[in-house]
């Protein structure tokens, strides 16, 4: 009886049915298998047999009734004539409180060596809706980041999504890092999308640190694994902020960098057969990018929120390249971050006057925005004629504007000047500018209206 009662209990834990079909043809990356009928359907998971064991692919197109497929691993090992099986299920992730302090990869399977995760009890998808635009909550209070440019001049508020925009070398992840450490949060969820391998450790320990580590979820997929489980592991950082987003915390969503998941959309389109179009990027990269980033945002009244802040890394320093053109539209903001004040030596090399916070002006005070505005224009000002006064073709005395320029600028330029361990205060910083500027009380202040979209239009 106890056989047959094992053996009951077995027969029902297995699928009635196994569809499976076989590899005809392996082009690069990609593989196409014949005979899985109506069961291969865009998405679905395939387990494909090779001499060591099976490797992981997903259905990424199809074509004359065979599926095509792209791996997750290495396709070295893969035959004509392989079985390839169906998988039960949708690619889902079980996140839960024990996974802070841990790195994942793509698939959420753990990558530090540091034993198995626990599971939590409710399946996540990997791929999700956002929540209903009409029920979403507003962005909320504005969150100090320790990083005194930003905290000044493009604000971040709880729920809100910020870009930062670079060309390769000019301090985009140092400043990321700053955010990762100071920001206020109750857990971070950084995706380090198609970095270099050397450089995940780096962050881990000198950026991150103990601390840091505790209250995060890292996910990884460095450069050097295939497209699809880069755009995996973009997707999976998401789904991690989304649980604990829907725990009521304030979640704080960390991507580096959204260029190189639209890389990785492109290499999947173009190896499924998909037409390219602006600079060789195909439809889908455009069509990927709001559905991942409007995922981060305010839940529903009750939940918490996903505070995001995305790199993107511009091609050839070319800030109107389309990536960064796209992504630019869909944020709340951008921050951009320039080679030529990198090269003068002020970090964060943050170009003030291309810098946009959607929130502003609201989420200042009126003082803070009295401050904010006569410091820019202080910057401005300097900008415009800063060629002019290194060639010496700038009599002083000739513009009072143009001579208080010359004076403050650089002082405000050392004021925003940071180091990687110098955590900033706000209400410091703006207390020090006042100072230096010797702002009138918002009261009294004749300060010019903050352009906004509205006035714009």
């Amino acid at each position: 009886m106890q056989v047959l009662a094992a053996a009951t209990a077995t027969l029902a834990e297995m699928p009635f049915d196994e569809r499976y079909g076989t590899v005809v043809a392996a082009r690069g990356a990609l593989i196409e298998v014949d005979g899985l009928g109506n069961a291969a359907q865009i998405g679905s998971r395939i387990r494909i047999a090779i001499r060591t064991g099976t490797i992981d692919a997903e259905v990424t197109g199809l074509e004359n009734g065979r599926a095509l497929c792209l791996p997750f691993g290495d396709p070295q090992g893969v035959a004509a004539g392989a079985r390839a099986v169906v998988a039960a299920g949708e690619f889902a992730i079980r996140p839960c409180a024990a996974w802070l302090g841990r790195m994942v990869d793509g698939l959420g399977r753990p990558v530090d060596g540091k034993g198995g995760l626990p599971t939590g009890l409710v399946p996540r998808p990997i791929r999700a809706t956002p929540p209903p635009a009409a029920g979403r909550a507003r962005v909320g209070a504005k969150v100090e980041t320790g990083v005194r440019a930003l905290d000044v001049f493009a604000p971040l508020c709880e729920g809100q999504r910020l870009g930062l925009f670079a060309g390769s070398g000019v301090g985009k992840s140092v400043l990321l890092s700053m955010l990762a450490r100071w920001t206020d949060c109750d857990v971070a969820v950084i995706g380090l999308i198609g970095e270099r391998g050397r450089e995940v450790q780096e962050f881990v320990e000198d950026d991150l640190g103990p601390a840091g580590l505790a209250r995060s979820v890292v996910v990884v997929a460095t450069s050097d694994e295939p497209a699809l489980m880069r755009r995996q592991a973009a997707w999976t950082t998401l789904a991690i902020a989304e649980h604990f987003r829907d725990q009521g915390l304030k979640v704080l969503c960390l991507m580096d960098s959204v260029t190189r998941f639209a890389m990785a959309q492109r290499e999947i389109g173009l190896a499924s057969g998909e037409p390219p179009a602006t600079k060789g990027y195909t439809p889908t990269v455009f069509a990927e990018l709001p559905r991942l980033l409007e995922r981060a945002g305010p839940g529903v009244p009750g939940q918490g929120t996903i505070t995001g802040l995305f790199t993107v890394l511009v091609d050839g320093d070319d800030h109107n390249e389309p990536v960064a053109d796209a992504v630019r539209g869909i944020l709340d903001g951008h921050v951009v971050i320039t080679r030529k004040i990198a090269e003068r030596g002020r970090y964060p090399a943050i170009d003030l006057l291309k810098s946009v916070s959607r929130t502003l002006p609201r989420c200042h005070t009126p003082e803070e925005n009295d401050i904010r505005l006569a410091a820019r224009r202080i910057l401005s000002t300097y900008g415009d004629m800063e060629e002019m006064v290194r060639l010496g073709a700038y009599k002083p005395g000739s513009s009072p504007e143009v001579d208080e320029a010359i004076r403050l600028a650089p002082q405000i330029e050392a004021l925003l000047t940071q180091g990687k361990q110098d955590q900033a205060n706000a209400a410091q910083t703006f207390a020090i500018l006042a100072e230096l500027l010797a702002v009138e009380p918002a009261a009294t202040a004749d300060a010019r209206p903050e352009p906004t979209l509205e006035m714009a239009a």
